[in-house]
């Protein structure tokens, strides 16, 4: 198995993660360097979680002295679990939006609307008692916290669905329990409930998809702009080496078929043709250069022509909008991380559940970090046969075959695997 040392990482790139200590630190106290470079999806529902979790926190501790009154009538037991049930998992996905990975807080708002609409349900065995106390029931009057919850959760036509059951719980519940109660008092009930959180779930399902536009043209945006920047680049060159053919070659080849004999003038003509040709071939040894969003995008083609399916994440660390990747390198490591993320969808595949890959990109003033993770089966590189090329030859060969580039492989049988490849041309600092 063939694998390369990291290089030691460089001082100039901030490796504070998302979910984080230090991130999350930043996150409450102000804005981070990185600012705006997550996803605007996971922005949106890292804010929503965050302003729901604190709301419903701050709404139950509000209606305590209420619930206190309400259950009066009823064994304290029945509140005890009650309670803990609507709101207790409501704290659990403030911190969550803060700390944890955006992939984690869906799954908390999920499971924080569900206990709402179970403690809705819970209500209902003491109806009668909890409706005697002055004022609404609290749980049917705070239903919109679970509405939203819902709505951070799940899709739109989901949270539509928890959003009728939930409206329809207070009539209901009163249609049954007490005397006196008409269909059009229930139907009435319903349809103001109904209405006030469908306005709120609107605003939730609306202000997600727009993140998700937002990221989906941002991707188009990085990729057209790598497009642009080679194009462009490639037209400079052409038109700068169509001119020096025009004003040198041809005039000094013009000049001396006109000429009747050797001339001093004609000879320092050709030498400085010459010598225009020679920078031209030494500046086309020098490649194009792309910026830091333009690699981005570039390496983030590179994975979405293998698969779509695969997270991808971009982020700069200090001093990352000065970095300048040679075409060439970026080309390189392009390859190498198409090659790696298809041995991910060759190989780690584990019967009976999803394997979860990302492609994480960070750009620094010393270079480039590329890392590819996934939890699948994972394997042992010692067993790796030598004439299995995927690895030793696409990936880490391509690494160790480019000036500055560093890869290695970690990976464990059932833990997952795990490729860096690491790029710091001799201009960019060393190394990231």
């Amino acid at each position: 198995m063939d694998t390369a040392a990291a290089p030691a990482t460089g001082p100039d790139v901030t490796w504070d993660r998302p979910g984080g200590a230090q991130w999350a630190l930043r996150t409450v106290l102000g804005p981070r360097p990185d600012a705006g470079r997550d996803p605007a999806a996971d922005r949106v529902l890292r804010a929503f979680g965050l302003v729901i979790g604190l709301v419903g926190t701050i709404a139950g501790l509000f209606e305590l002295p209420e619930i206190i009154v309400q259950y009066r009538l009823v064994p304290w037991i029945w509140a005890v679990v009650t309670v803990p049930v609507a709101f207790g998992l409501l704290p659990v996905l403030a911190v969550v939006s803060l700390v944890a990975e955006a992939r984690v807080i869906r799954p908390v708002a999920g499971a924080a609307a569900l206990g709402y609409l179970t403690a809705m349900f819970l209500v209902m065995a003491y109806f009668p008692q909890i409706e005697a106390a002055p004022g609404p029931v609290w749980v049917y009057r705070l239903l919109v916290i679970g509405v939203l919850a819902a709505a951070l959760a799940w899709p739109p036509l989901l949270a539509g669905g928890y959003l009728v059951v939930a409206a329809a719980l207070p009539g209901t519940a009163r249609y049954f329990s007490l005397d006196g109660i008409s269909l059009p008092q229930v139907l009435d009930s319903f349809a103001r409930d109904a209405v006030l959180c469908l306005l709120f779930l609107w605003c939730v399902a609306y202000a997600r998809r727009a993140g998700v536009r937002v990221d989906r043209e941002t991707v188009r945006s990085s990729e057209l702009a790598a497009a642009v920047a080679g194009a462009a680049a490639r037209e400079r060159e052409r038109a700068r080496f169509a001119a020096l053919i025009h004003d040198a070659v041809l005039s000094t080849l013009l000049d001396a078929s006109r000429a009747a004999g050797p001339s001093p003038v004609l000879r320092a003509q050709a030498q400085r043709a010459l010598d225009q040709l020679d920078e031209t071939r030494i500046a086309e040894a020098q490649p194009e250069v792309l910026d830091a969003d333009s690699v981005a995008g570039f390496l983030r083609s590179a994975v979405h022509e293998v698969s779509r399916d695969v997270e991808f994440t971009a982020r700069r660390g200090a001093g990352g909008a000065t970095v300048r990747v040679p075409l060439h390198a970026a080309g390189t490591l392009a390859a190498a991380l198409a090659e790696a993320t298809r041995n991910s969808l060759r190989h780690a595949a584990v019967p009976g559940r999803a394997v979860r890959r990302s492609v994480a990109v960070t750009v620094g003033a010393g270079g480039l970090q590329v890392v590819v993770r996934d939890d699948g089966a994972g394997f042992d590189p010692r067993a790796v046969p030598a004439d299995r090329l995927g690895l030793s030859v696409s990936i880490l060969g391509r690494m160790r075959q480019l000036s500055g580039g560093a890869g290695f492989v970690e990976s464990e049988p059932g833990k997952g695997t795990t490729v860096t490849l690491m790029w710091g041309g001799p201009g960019e600092g060393g190394g990231v």
